[in-house]
């Protein structure tokens, strides 16, 4: 039995997200949706379920048992409040011209750096700052660094220089967490592109707007997707448009959520030290 939340904003996506847009409406600049997954300081690996209906968010589950984030020192669980941006799919049909490597398909990942610690399945808007070039098992996984708009200091973030100069210490703990938190599980560590640097906004920004555009193949069957699950709401030349009677059908056929009763392993808190050989 999984940990299961109702769609929100997921991945295609349906149920409470402001129309859904990847993009917000009437803006042209760096501002997007986010989908938080998990908030910072926990440890449950949730994540957007795209091989299920209106793709919920669920609690990923490793040898049968629901999967947790190891704490590596000097690190608790997650350092940000992490999610997706919707309507965006890393393609791993497509090999990435700045990597090498091809997508790992999922939606774009967002790690929000702001003060406020996120519910998860809330949609919230966020400023695009830069970009981390991850490359996880041999797949494209790029990590997207952004703030929360309404963050009592967003307006003094406008790019990933203003993240080194305000928050010193904060992108390179970044890097460390993405490069070590497999490796308690007995994975190696992870390795990135760009010798380990963020990319700047306007990098960001394209990525983005490519990853959507492999998305919209997606959705309106031009690319094929394989085993996930492309139903919608909003999409208007999408062959996988649905009505509001079949989507009410899928969330309400949703086993119950079990936040508040679920018992988290005692293990969960352990520390774990690891230095480089």
């Amino acid at each position: 039995m999984t940990f299961i939340l109702p769609p929100q904003a997921a991945f295609n996506p349906a149920g409470r997200s402001p129309r859904g847009e990847t993009h917000v409406p009437g803006d042209t600049g760096n501002v997007f949706h986010m989908v938080v997954e998990v908030p910072r300081w926990t440890n449950a690996k949730m994540e957007i379920a795209t091989k299920d209906p209106l793709n919920p968010i669920k609690q990923d589950v490793k040898k049968g048992k629901l999967r947790y984030i190891a704490n590596v020192f000097p690190h608790k669980g997650y350092i940000w409040n992490y999610g997706a941006i919707p309507q965006t799919w890393e393609d791993p049909g497509h090999k990435d011209q700045h990597t090498g490597c091809c997508g790992d398909n999922d939606p774009i990942d967002i790690c929000e750096i702001g003060s406020k610690i996120c519910s998860r399945g809330e949609v919230i808007k966020v400023k695009v700052l830069g970009i981390l070039a991850m490359i996880d098992e041999g797949e494209t996984d790029w990590k997207v660094i952004a703030i929360n708009v309404d963050d009592p200091d967003a307006a003094s973030y406008n790019n990933i220089d203003d993240v080194r100069k305000l928050k010193p210490g904060y992108l390179e703990a970044t890097v460390e967490w993405f490069r070590k938190y497999k490796v308690p599980d007995g994975k190696p560590e992870n390795s990135f592109a760009f010798n380990s640097e963020f990319k700047d906004k306007d990098f960001a920004v394209d990525i983005i707007k490519s990853t959507h555009d492999h998305w919209k193949a997606l959705v309106e069957k031009k690319t094929d997707g394989g085993g996930i699950n492309c139903m919608n709401l909003t999409v208007e030349n999408s062959p996988f448009k649905c009505s509001v009677e079949s989507a009410k059908a899928v969330v309400d056929n949703l086993p119950p959520t079990c936040e508040s009763a679920c018992v988290i392993p005692t293990d969960v808190d352990k520390w774990f030290y690891y230095q480089n050989n």
